[in-house]
C-alpha cells in the first residue's frame, strides 16, 4: 500500500506541473513551492534568534481549515511570547489569501509529500509540536514525525463510516496511528475510531464555533455598510452562485400586508467568485433595482456616498475578506452553494444571530441539520419556498427575533473546543 502511495505522490507532482501550463490554480501551486526550502531557511535564519526556541507547526489544507484553527493558533501564540508559529498550506486558495496573516511568524506552502522533502523540511524546522487541522493526512510527513518522537495532533477531525472501507480505509488507519492524540468534533467520530482500534481520541468539539465567536467579539464596524443599512432590514447573501441569485432576486423590497409587520428590505450580495464576468452576471440579475458596487462607492467621499447608499436597494461586495464581518448587519442571511456541490459556511451568520436560508444540498453538514431542527435555519428548493420563508420572517417581527435568539444560543452552547484542547495538552505535557 505504501509503495503505491510513493508512486502516486511522484505521479501527482508530475501531473500538477503539466496542469500548471494551462490552469491558474495549478500554476500557483507549482510556483509557490519553487525554492521553498531556500525561502524557509532564509526566514528561519533571519528571525530574532538563530532558530526559534519553540516552534509550533500548523498544517492546513486550505482556507477553511485555517479559519477553523485560527482561535487555537492565537491561543497558543499568546500563551507564551517565545513561541514561534509556522503555518503551511497545501492549497493556493489558503496560502494566497492568508500569506500575510499577522498571527504567524512563518507561512509557506507545504512541499510535496516525498520522503526526501519530509526529512529535509523537519531537519530545517524541527518543531516542538505539530497540529494537522481536520484532515490532509500526508504519510511521509506523519511517519517522519513519529520516527523523531515529535508530538503530532489532529484537531477538529470528523469521520464518516465510508472512509474506512477498502484501500483508503487501510491507509487512513495507518496514518491516524502516527498521531499522539486525535481531537474529534463529536461522539460519533470517537465511536467510529474506537471500532477501528484507535483509542487515543478525545471529543473536543468543533473549532469553528470558537472561531465565529471570536469574530463576533472582535468585529469592526464598516461605515459604508452602516449607511447602506440605515433603519432598514438587510438580507446578507453570502458566497452566492447564479442559481442562488436567481432565487434571491425574486425578493419583495417593499410590501404591505394587512395588520402585519413588513419592513423595507435591502440586499447585500457577496458572490462566491468575484471575477469581473461573475460580478457583471450578478449585476444583470438585479438590473431592475438600484445597485451599488462596494469597490466603487467606497472610493467616494462620505458626503457624496451617503445619498447613493440610502437610495440603493442592492450592495454588491466585489472583494474577498469582508463577508464574515458583514453578517453583523444581517437581519436574515442567505447562504449560497445549496444548489451546487454544497452550502458554504453558515456558522459565520448564525453567530451574529442571523437566521439562515439555504438550498437543498446541505446533508454533508451536520450543523445545517441541527439549526433547521432548532428553528434557526430553513432549507428551500425553489423560489416559492424562499418567498414563504421570507413572508414568515417579515410578517411578524417576534418570529424573526425568536429565530435570531436560537442562532445565538446555538453557537454559544457549542464553543469551547480551544479550551478543551489546551487543557488536554497541558495534562499530556
Amino acid at each position: 500500500m505504501i509503495f503505491f502511495y510513493q508512486i502516486f505522490i511522484q505521479l501527482f507532482s508530475f501531473l500538477v506541473k503539466v496542469a500548471s501550463l494551462f490552469n491558474r490554480k495549478a500554476r500557483l501551486f507549482v510556483s509557490g513551492r519553487k525554492n521553498v526550502f531556500w525561502k524557509l531557511n532564509a526566514a528561519l535564519s533571519s528571525s530574532l534568534v538563530p532558530r526559534p526556541p519553540s516552534l509550533v507547526w500548523f498544517h492546513c489544507s486550505s482556507l477553511g481549515e485555517f479559519e477553523q484553527a485560527r482561535s487555537l493558533i492565537d491561543r497558543i501564540k499568546n500563551q507564551e511570547s517565545r513561541i514561534k508559529i509556522l503555518i503551511t498550506f497545501f492549497s493556493p486558495s489558503g496560502y494566497e489569501i492568508r500569506k500575510n496573516y499577522e498571527g504567524a511568524d512563518f507561512i509557506f506552502y507545504l512541499p510535496i509529500d516525498t520522503k526526501s522533502n519530509a526529512r529535509r523540511f523537519l531537519d530545517m524546522v524541527n518543531p516542538s509540536q505539530v497540529f494537522f487541522v481536520k484532515y490532509d493526512f500526508w504519510y511521509n510527513y506523519l511517519h517522519e514525525l513519529k520516527e523523531r518522537n515529535i508530538p503530532a495532533y489532529l484537531v477538529s477531525a470528523n469521520f464518516r463510516q465510508e472512509q474506512f472501507i477498502g484501500m483508503y480505509g487501510k491507509y487512513l488507519r495507518k496514518v491516524l496511528s502516527f498521531f499522539n492524540h486525535i481531537f474529534v468534533q463529536n461522539d460519533f467520530s470517537q465511536k467510529l475510531l474506537s471500532e477501528q482500534k484507535i483509542l487515543n481520541v478525545s471529543v473536543s468539539g468543533d473549532l469553528r464555533y470558537d472561531r465565529v465567536s471570536q469574530t463576533v467579539s472582535t468585529v469592526k464596524k464598516n461605515q459604508m455598510v452602516e449607511m447602506f443599512k440605515g433603519d432598514n432590514k438587510v438580507v446578507v447573501c453570502g458566497s452566492t452562485w447564479e442559481k442562488d441569485e436567481e432565487i434571491v432576486s425574486s425578493i419583495k423590497y417593499q410590501a404591505s400586508l394587512p395588520n402585519t409587520y413588513y419592513p423595507i428590505l435591502k440586499l447585500i450580495i457577496a458572490p462566491h467568485e468575484i471575477n469581473e464576468a461573475r460580478i457583471q452576471s450578478t449585476i444583470k440579475q438585479f438590473s431592475n433595482k438600484t445597485i451599488l458596487r462596494f469597490s466603487e462607492i467606497s472610493k467616494e467621499p462620505v458626503s457624496t456616498a451617503l445619498d447613493k447608499l440610502k437610495d440603493a436597494k442592492v450592495l454588491i461586495i466585489d472583494n474577498i475578506g469582508m463577508l464574515s464581518s458583514l453578517y453583523q448587519y444581517a437581519d436574515i442571511a442567505y447562504i449560497g452553494g445549496g444548489f451546487g456541490s454544497g452550502i458554504h459556511n453558515i456558522l459565520e451568520a448564525v453567530a451574529f444571530g442571523a437566521p439562515v436560508i439555504f438550498g437543498p444540498n446541505h446533508h454533508k453538514f451536520p450543523e445545517a441539520k441541527e439549526i433547521i431542527e432548532q428553528g434557526g435555519g430553513f432549507s428551500i428548493v425553489d423560489t416559492n419556498d424562499f418567498q414563504k420563508v421570507m413572508n414568515l420572517f417579515l410578517s411578524d417581527e417576534k418570529i424573526l427575533m425568536m429565530a435570531s435568539m436560537v442562532c445565538k444560543n446555538f453557537v454559544m452552547q457549542r464553543k469551547g473546543a480551544v479550551e478543551r484542547i489546551i487543557s488536554a495538552l497541558h495534562l499530556e505535557n
